[in-house]
């Protein structure tokens, strides 16, 4: 990574650039290693009471003293070949929530509460897309509370689409104790050349809700119930499966398919299985008329997101979950 103007290092960048892609250099703590420097790149998500927050493109977040920085510069997006659909983060998480039903909500204000017997954090944790029309402390307690009464920990997704809005929710968490978890990616991508992978999709077998045999793959399913009420809701669901090899399913939401539950059984494994699943899929939700693909996927999940780079997938945001200390 090179800083250096005429030997000097140089920091080019300010609160000005929030929320444009950086690159930095910090002084490391001795004490911890013995490298001189370390690097970050990523989008500067605030600058503010001496701290700068730039979250990577894996969705980690770091927090870097102003004072240790010795070098700075904006770096060019991804080139726009490499970027998905356009699209907000509101959009994509109120049509990924459309997706990936839960069993019963509730509302306070723009946030969403959502429970599902436990089946998926998704699906059993508060939504905040905007304001909550309450102080953050009580709009807190009150999610903690609407969980507590259906028998669930409580757990907020920390996506609020307001990089402030956010550090403040993530902040108030972290200082009762929440526990971050599931650190996630949302990505996307242009929905046709994920149809074009495979020439010959027959083998993948479609059906607008999961069988015994599709659940058993998916595995993760302690509630029948619920897991076939999350699976089998969203406003046009496709289930794939490769029988006894692998399953996937689709979503189709206007413009957008979402995928989710790609998966392969070890035995058949790196035989382009999850690429046919994902094929036949895109089809029939090309069939519907959607022209975009989304997808959530952990980031530390390798393998997934290897697949999905070689699809055209790239990261639209990150996001996380903070779930309550155990009681």
């Amino acid at each position: 990574m090179e800083f250096t103007t005429g030997g000097r290092l140089e920091i080019r960048i300010s609160s000005e650039d929030v929320g444009k892609r950086v690159s930095v250099r910090v002084l490391n703590d001795r004490t911890r290693s013995p490298e001189r420097f370390a690097d970050a790149v990523g989008t500067l998500d605030s600058w503010s009471d001496g701290v700068l927050r730039i979250t990577r493109r894996d969705g980690r977040t770091v927090e870097i003293a102003e004072d240790a920085l010795v070098a700075g510069k904006v770096v060019p997006a991804a080139p726009a070949r490499r970027r998905g659909p356009a699209a907000t983060l509101r959009e994509l998480q109120e049509v990924a929530a459309r997706g990936w039903p839960a069993v019963e909500t509730g509302r306070l204000g723009d946030w969403t509460l959502r429970a599902a017997d436990g089946f998926t954090a998704r699906a059993n944790s508060a939504l905040p897309l905007g304001r909550s029309g309450l102080p953050l402390p009580e709009a807190v307690d009150r999610v903690t509370a609407w969980h507590h009464d259906r028998g669930l920990p409580a757990r907020v997704q920390v996506t609020t689409g307001d990089p402030a809005e956010d550090e403040r929710l993530d902040a108030e968490l972290a200082a009762r104790g929440w526990t971050g978890e599931r650190y996630a990616l949302m990505r996307t991508a242009a929905l046709a050349p994920v149809a074009d992978v495979a020439e010959d999709v027959s083998g993948v077998l479609l059906s607008r809700e999961p069988d015994e045999a599709w659940l058993d793959a998916y595995g993760r399913v302690d509630n029948p119930g619920a897991a076939r009420a999350v699976l089998a809701g969203g406003p046009s669901v496709w289930c794939a499966s490769v029988p006894g090899a692998a399953i996937g399913r689709c979503v189709v939401d206007g413009r957008w398919a979402g995928f989710a539950a790609v998966e392969v059984s070890p035995e058949h494994r790196r035989r382009g299985l999850a690429t046919l699943v994902m094929a036949a899929l895109a089809r029939r939700a090309l069939d519907e008329g959607a022209s975009a693909a989304y997808l959530q996927v952990e980031t530390g999940n390798a393998g997934a997101l290897a697949l999905y780079d070689r699809l055209g997938f790239t990261t639209h945001h990150a996001y996380h979950y903070r779930r309550e200390p155990e009681r």
